[in-house]
């Protein structure tokens, strides 16, 4: 498959390079890993720490900076970090008060950064962990352990990010954090499929003339697969599946993430957004903040994702904390 790149086992060093190259001045990757730290850390804080597979950017990559994680955490493409990668990002940014992981509820991933957890603990560094369960399509709602954190972490590292900043303590953090967790919902949809580097085929495949429903940022299978529509029936659809499931309420108020997976054009992202503003209105629900845009990939697979969060006054208050991170800025604050 054509990209940009050199050699394949190069993709992620040279990620982290390309990185630093723009933001050199702000982080700098933990030496022999490929962990990323911010250079200026705010005393007596937690520490924020997350992570996950390369081949989603900005996800996990550019969620750090202030008000977002202080050090981030990848693996190889589609890979969980491994524990030793984890561990010297924390203690990179452990600063006494402990550390908060932050990342998608995928097998791998899991193991990895309980096991780091484990041996961090026998450092004397306490943690406390939150999985993002977001999607869905992947489990119903008895089984909500089980689903995959796909676009969902893009608000839940938002509140994580500014609980710690505010200076809350470790058990506090967690329990804000976990709050947004779980009044977030996504569901995706694709119409064709993103590519690993270095290979050959596909990361999964796609008849002509149909899209899937419900599927995971590595291209895992969804509610069904079927005949494409036009961007208005995608959009209800899956409010159809969003609305129910947490479930939303009129006179909610909610922040929406119209995310795409890295090949769809702005222009098809903003009539999802005309689309998705106008049903949300007409089921009663207040859209406090609303962003579009690839916050997070499967490389260049074509389709988008609907993330509806759930504020109370605790979680705006949060979301709306002023922070800078590279892939974005003050939100909820225009």
């Amino acid at each position: 498959m054509k990209k940009f790149i050199n050699r394949p086992e190069d993709v992620v060093q040279e990620t982290f390079a390309g990185f630093l190259a723009l933001y050199g001045d702000l982080f700098y990757q933990v030496e022999g890993f490929s962990a990323v730290a911010k250079r200026e850390l705010l005393p007596g804080k937690v520490a924020l720490v997350i992570g996950g597979g390369s081949g989603h950017e900005p996800i996990f990559l550019e969620y750090i900076g202030d008000g977002y994680a202080d050090a981030v955490c990848q693996g190889n493409v589609f890979a969980a970090p491994s524990p030793d990668i984890i561990i010297a990002g924390a203690k990179a940014v452990a600063r006494g008060q402990g550390v908060l992981f932050v990342y998608g509820n995928y097998a791998g991933d899991n193991l990895n950064f309980d096991m780091a957890a484990e041996l961090l603990e026998l450092e004397g560094i306490a943690s406390r962990t939150v999985r993002v369960m977001d999607d869905v399509a992947s489990a119903p709602p008895e089984r909500l352990t089980d689903r995959r954190g796909i676009a969902g972490d893009f608000f839940v590292i938002k509140v994580a990010g500014a609980a710690c900043d505010a200076g809350l303590p470790l058990d506090e953090a967690f329990r804000v954090t976990v709050k947004a967790r779980d009044n977030t919902r996504t569901m995706g949809v694709a119409s064709a499929p993103g590519t690993i580097p270095g290979l050959e085929t596909p990361a999964f495949t796609l008849p002509a003339g149909e899209m899937e429903i419900g599927l995971g940022l590595h291209g895992e299978p969804g509610v069904r697969r079927g005949k494409m529509m036009q961007a208005d029936a995608t959009v209800d659809e899956m409010l159809s599946l969003i609305l129910p499931d947490l479930p939303f309420r009129a006179g909610d108020r909610v922040c929406v993430l119209v995310n795409g997976f890295g090949a769809t054009t702005k222009m098809e992202l903003f009539i999802a957004c005309r689309r998705t503003r106008e049903r949300l209105q007409q089921e009663g629900l207040h859209i406090h903040d609303m962003q579009a845009g690839n916050y997070a990939v499967c490389q260049e697979m074509a389709g988008f994702s609907l993330t509806l969060s759930r504020l109370d006054d605790e979680l705006q208050k949060y979301y709306d904390w002023p922070a800078w991170s590279p892939v974005f800025t003050n939100a909820g604050v225009r």
